[in-house]
């Protein structure tokens, strides 16, 4: 059952969230190449897990959100500091696939 309610999850973001299909639209452009310049199975799993973060991070994201204007949509302190540290997650996910792709990646370059 809990299947079911991770692909409703999955579903409600794709349909409900643009920045969520951007992201995936992403993931399948920049998986494949996590795989292929990854010099082995940690790297690998370093680049295409960091990417994957960044989902985790924008359906957490979503949620709350969800959640904050299933209560309406006055303005609350509590409830724009909420949506705005679900935004610096997701941002907080970006600037790690940076990082990983960065320090795995530009040493290869120089």
């Amino acid at each position: 059952m809990a299947a079911v309610w991770s692909i409703q999850g999955l579903r409600a973001a794709w349909l409900h969230e643009s920045s969520f299909r951007l992201e995936v639209y992403l993931l399948l452009v920049m998986g494949p190449l996590a795989l292929w310049l990854g010099d082995d199975g940690v790297e690998r799993a370093l680049l295409l897990g960091s990417c994957l973060l960044v989902l985790v991070a924008e359906l957490l994201n979503s949620a709350i959100e969800a959640v904050i204007s299933r209560y309406g949509d006055e303005r609350h302190e509590l409830a724009g500091r909420a949506k705005d540290m679900g935004s610096a997650a997701v941002f907080v996910a970006m600037m790690n696939v940076l990082l990983v792709w960065g320090l795995l990646l530009v040493p290869r370059w120089i």
